[in-house]
């Protein structure tokens, strides 16, 4: 049985806000609403709670 690799739709900024989501037809993330602080160095919301890999 192989493994499934999952990948994230959706990241938030924990600094500034920012909210993107994946668009698998052009292969790139998406603003969802508010660009949120230009000049932020975006901390995504990576903590560990996902699991990338699915049994």
């Amino acid at each position: 049985m192989a493994a499934t690799l999952r990948t994230p739709t959706d990241r938030v900024c924990e600094r500034c806000g920012r909210t993107e989501r994946w668009d698998d037809e052009i292969e790139s993330w998406i603003v969802n609403k508010e660009p949120g602080e230009i000049y932020c160095i975006h901390e995504w919301d990576i903590n560990g709670s996902f699991a990338p890999i699915e049994s």
